[in-house]
């Protein structure tokens, strides 16, 4: 007799599989996997190119740049507007302080300049470069659509509504459904936090003042709270990684972590405790295969966001609109 718990799994493989098939989120842009065929064929070469350029110079780029995508599509959907730079846009935001990879779209965007000028959207190099980042630390490839145009305008305050990793699941999945997005696309994309790393200053209140109780979080395994409180104990400007097993390779064993109560956010540890969650999780976590498949699918939804309306351009430099 099958126990409920790999009832449970073998329910959410089924919907694993179904998922896969359902990636399309409704866009008011027309989006096309050939858009840039006739008008800039080199574009994904030149952009991988880039990427992994970086990539060896700096292998903390990669989940940089992932993060970066996320933060953009986020907020107005993926327009590149987390890019403009100028007062009181994204980001200058409080949540925008650690992100990083600004760089690296200029670089690809003088690149593309010079290949195909005024072509080439801002918002469709960072969704390149999001794939590519992850191919590159031994995660799936997946095609991306084109044709999305640069957003105009970029504020800090809209911000407020990322999450930050205190926040409870049903914020989190009433925020991804406002996006068009699923419960499981929540579990899938929290997947990216098998690679990447995290300021021990945001982790303070969680591993010495949990809720107020001037204590650690009693939910952490009692070794992994002692080694974050050491590495964190030196500077608040230190680095914790997001999966303490395997940091820079992409794999389900987040998955596992949370399993051994070692999810770095709280975010991430309340996914295996909460009830409509924690059947996902453990999925992931048992069935490696599934993870890369099911994340490829949410990560088109995710880039396929778009604000309801939007309207835009090609910018010709991606930190300010075009004048």
């Amino acid at each position: 007799m099958c126990s409920s718990s790999s009832f449970m799994v073998s329910s959410y493989l089924l919907i694993v599989i179904v998922h896969f098939f359902m990636i399309s989120v409704g866009t008011g842009q027309e989006l096309e996997f050939n858009y840039y065929d006739g008008s800039c064929p080199n574009f994904e070469e030149i952009v991988s190119s880039k990427v992994k350029q970086w990539y060896q110079m700096d292998h903390t780029m990669a989940p940089s740049l992932l993060r970066l995508h996320f933060h953009d599509c986020a907020v107005r959907g993926c327009d590149a507007s987390i890019l403009l730079n100028k007062p009181w846009s994204e980001r200058t935001a409080h949540v925008s302080k650690t992100l990083r990879g600004f760089e690296v779209i200029d670089d690809i965007k003088a690149e593309l300049e010079k290949a195909c000028p005024r072509t080439v959207s801002c918002a469709d190099i960072l969704t390149a470069a999001a794939r590519d980042s992850t191919v590159l630390l031994n995660g799936p490839f997946w095609a991306n659509e084109y044709g999305r145009k640069d957003g105009r305008e970029s504020y800090a305050h809209e911000t407020n509504v990322i999450p930050t990793g205190y926040e409870n699941v049903t914020y989190l999945i009433e925020f991804f459904q406002s996006k068009g997005l699923t419960l499981l696309d929540l579990v899938v994309l929290s997947g990216a936090h098998t690679i990447g790393r995290c300021t021990c200053c945001s982790l303070k209140e969680r591993l010495y003042n949990y809720m107020g109780s001037k204590k650690a979080d009693p939910s952490m395994a009692p070794k992994y709270l002692d080694y974050l409180k050491r590495k964190c104990s030196m500077a608040s400007d230190q680095y914790a990684d997001l999966d303490a097993t395997t940091p820079h390779l992409f794999d389900n064993l987040y998955y596992q972590n949370l399993g051994r109560n070692m999810g770095l956010l709280h975010t991430d540890q309340l996914l295996q405790s909460d009830h409509r969650t924690v059947g996902i999780v453990e999925a992931f976590a048992t069935q490696a295969f599934l993870f890369p498949y099911t994340f490829s699918a949410s990560m088109v939804k995710l880039g396929n966001v778009i604000q309801d309306g939007a309207y835009g351009e090609v910018r010709l430099n991606c930190s300010r609109v075009n004048q």
